[in-house]
């Protein structure tokens, strides 16, 4: 338990911590093992490069897939369970306003945002948060087709069958490596956020510890 500090806020719970980098390690082997299933049947005309994949082989790939699915799956429920029930999503995601947001993402483009405090998400952030919410859902509904088309014929329709439910996957994998890499940037532009990934908590402008 971090003691008290005037210098520190707390800012993650740990639980919110430790779910954050367990989603972060699947969808790096989720997206990786996927490009080499993508390359054993591709859906346009190019590959993934060799190198940025995993697997070795299909069945491989699909075995790192699945593996990381469950994982993923299961790290996913534990999140949104304890994000509902402690008030955490409600807290940091919401409310969202539509016009805050278009005011955000320009200023952020203007390179006039400003992130003077940490514990409060600003309208873009939270719209991204909620985004990547979706597309991961997006991607579980859409993978469950792929793997079943059977069983989940009726999740089928929704999305045009087999082929279609290949395309609502691929595409939803494209919007979370944006996410990613969206995210990873913006972390190198405000650094002072990536330590309290580690250790629950941000200093305060101006504190001394």
């Amino acid at each position: 338990m971090i003691a008290a500090d005037p210098a520190y806020i707390r800012l993650h719970p740990l639980l919110v911590r430790v779910t954050h980098w367990v989603n972060a390690f699947a969808i790096l082997i989720m997206v990786a093992s996927g490009w080499r299933i993508y390359n054993a049947s591709p859906l346009f005309g190019f590959r993934f490069p060799g190198e940025l994949t995993l697997g070795g082989w299909l069945a491989g790939a699909i075995q790192w897939h699945f593996a990381a699915m469950w994982l993923l799956a299961v790290n996913g429920v534990i999140y949104l369970v304890y994000g509902i029930v402690s008030g955490h999503l409600r807290r940091k995601l919401l409310p969202l306003n539509p016009s805050a947001v278009f005011r955000d993402v320009r200023d952020a483009l203007r390179g006039r945002l400003v992130h003077d405090d940490l514990s409060v998400y600003n309208a873009a952030q939270r719209a991204a948060y909620l985004g990547a919410i979706a597309i991961l859902l997006a991607l579980v509904a859409s993978g469950l087709v792929v793997w079943k088309p059977v069983q989940f014929h009726a999740l089928g329709v929704l999305m045009g069958d087999y082929e279609g439910a290949r395309l609502v996957h691929f595409f939803a994998m494209a919007a979370l490596v944006l996410f990613v890499v969206v995210h990873v940037a913006m972390v190198l532009l405000v650094p002072r956020t990536l330590p309290s990934m580690f250790t629950g908590r941000v200093k305060i402008k101006g504190g001394t510890t």
